[in-house]
């Protein structure tokens, strides 16, 4: 269990820190996601089940978009830019058509852990929460996880997520590759087949693959896909 497992970084001024920070900000400020939901990545992705790790940068800063799971928006939310390309590559790299439903938590019920670098942003103000203490948070969860025995596989895209690249073992798989977002997308997003990969990988071990077509419900179209 993540409670467990981080009990000393919950006994820590550090954590004390972030709390006060975010206490501050969600009683005079507009947060997201809704407190609630801050750790819901963990909540629907226990330790011992992860098998994949996608790590984000911040949480989406419009309103109703952010919802705990790192490039997921709830169902009937506008698809964001980069989560449309992470749709692309996902048909073509599984030969399947585009999806229009933004929700990723069936990723997370399989073992798939969504997380952001940092967990909550003002609205409309990107990386605005990148200083209040976040990154010690999700340092402690990084460690529990590049130090699990058991291979998992890390999907790593853009620099930020490519920083943690040093502290990963050689028996976990790194599939890493530029962002999804519009600005970086075509430097090699797009071909980069994140999602056969890992499933090599973990079929490999002997571990059960992620059913990334979970997600299925209705079309894009293909002109508004990037």
């Amino acid at each position: 269990m993540w409670k467990d497992a981080l009990a000393d970084y919950f006994n820590s001024e550090d954590y004390q820190c972030l709390k006060a920070s975010l206490d501050h900000e969600y009683e005079f400020e507009e947060v997201y996601p809704p407190r609630a939901e801050i750790s819901r990545a963990l909540m629907l992705t226990p330790l011992e089940q992860v098998k994949v790790v996608i790590l984000g940068q911040d949480p989406y800063h419009g309103t109703h978009q952010a919802n705990g799971l790192a490039f997921s928006v709830n169902s009937g939310i506008d698809l964001p830019p980069s989560l449309r390309n992470i749709y692309k590559e996902l048909s073509d790299d599984l030969g399947h058509e585009l999806v229009a439903d933004g929700d990723l938590t069936c990723w997370a019920q399989q073992g798939v852990l969504l997380l952001n670098r940092v967990l909550t942003v003002r609205a409309g103000q990107a990386n605005s929460h990148s200083q209040i203490g976040w990154q010690s948070f999700t340092d402690a969860v990084i460690r529990l996880l590049v130090n699990q025995e058991r291979p998992l596989v890390f999907i790593l895209w853009g620099k930020q997520a490519q920083s943690i690249i040093p502290l990963i073992p050689n028996h976990h798989c790194i599939i890493q590759s530029p962002h999804p977002s519009p600005l970086s997308a075509y430097r090699g997003f797009f071909g980069s087949r994140p999602f056969s990969r890992a499933n090599h990988f973990l079929a490999a071990q002997g571990i059960s693959p992620i059913d990334w077509l979970c997600i299925h419900q209705g079309h894009l179209n293909q002109k508004e896909s990037v």
